[in-house]
């Protein structure tokens, strides 16, 4: 049905609204009571009403006026309505997991999603199986122009970046370990220093770049690693060590995974530098969305467990 909205030109709620108190309470003083307006101002909005509709509305029958035929009708019809207008202005209707059909768009680099959604997929199917979740490539370089331009709903990333209409919610902050072949790299857990950078290692960069923060750490310390490849895709990485002579420093929970899979071996990384911090973000305008609001809450809680392993992740 199209609206018409040259119909709506003459009606003010507030006038639908006196309509049922008046109809509710036959008498202008008591309805002027319960509106807290005064008796004038309430008679004024009956005038008008009789002039919308062309109908006397209330007739005046002792103390009492009683509503014409046209009046039960209005009410019959408008009260439904109105309430239904009320719950939608007022009481936002409760989320329900396993009612929402919901399409979600959420942005995460390919590690993220390696590390986050072989868990969070059937903690999903079990809780809201109409949910869709549509996972996007995003990187802490892309970020934050997805967010503000609609193309993600919510990002997980490890972006530093921060603006106004930004919202975030942390969720772990993660060390890095560092993955070899004890078939092809004669060393044993934990690395020294000197083990680390005596090895080739795979550099995991997403951008064109030459040097890290990690090869700038070493650099101030006067060492530096040999870099025989560098890829922003983490997906060919796990199978290029298990191959190669080489070294990769990843985040420590990809190594979990990745030492049991391809029996490689792993150990802290040697080197103080600062934390992975994975957060939530989302754009603002989203804080209403109940759907997202849920999510984020059940991701926090979902790495939460997996953090205190009381969840293993697969």
């Amino acid at each position: 049905m199209t609206i018409k909205e040259h119909d709506f030109r003459k009606i003010d709620l507030n006038l639908l609204i006196a309509f049922t108190v008046l109809f509710r309470e036959q008498s202008v003083s008591l309805a002027a009571d319960k509106l807290h307006l005064g008796q004038p101002a309430v008679s004024g909005a009956l005038a008008r009403l009789r002039e919308m509709f062309d109908d006397p509305l209330f007739i005046r029958s002792g103390h009492r006026m009683q509503p014409t035929a046209r009046a039960c009708e209005l009410h019959r019809e408008l009260m439904p309505l109105l309430e239904q207008l009320q719950s939608a202005l007022f009481q936002p209707g409760e989320f329900s997991p396993s009612a929402t059909t919901t399409s979600i768009t959420l942005g995460m680099s390919d590690w993220l999603e390696m590390w986050l959604m072989p868990t969070l997929l059937p903690a999903l199917k079990q809780t809201a199986p109409g949910l869709h979740i549509h996972v996007v490539t995003s990187t802490p370089l892309t970020d934050m122009q997805q967010l503000e331009g609609g193309e993600l709903d919510m990002s997980l990333s490890v972006t530093q970046h921060s603006a106004r209409w930004l919202e975030k919610k942390h969720l772990i902050n993660m060390p890095y370990k560092v993955l070899w072949n004890p078939q092809h790299i004669n060393a044993t857990a934990p690395l020294t220093l000197e083990d680390y950078v005596a090895w080739p290692h795979i550099q995991l960069s997403n951008r064109a770049a030459t040097s890290s923060l990690l090869d700038r750490t070493l650099d101030k310390q006067g060492m530096t690693r040999h870099i025989d490849y560098t890829t922003a895709h983490f997906a060919s990485l796990p199978s290029l060590v298990q191959q190669m002579p080489v070294m990769a420093t990843i985040p420590a929970a990809l190594a979990t995974q990745w030492q049991q899979n391809f029996a490689l071996q792993s150990s802290p990384l040697p080197l103080e530098i600062p934390l992975l911090e994975v957060a939530l973000l989302w754009h603002q305008r989203h804080n209403s969305d109940t759907t997202l609001m849920w999510l984020a809450e059940t991701i926090q809680q979902l790495i939460s467990e997996v953090e205190n392993n009381v969840i293993a992740p697969q």
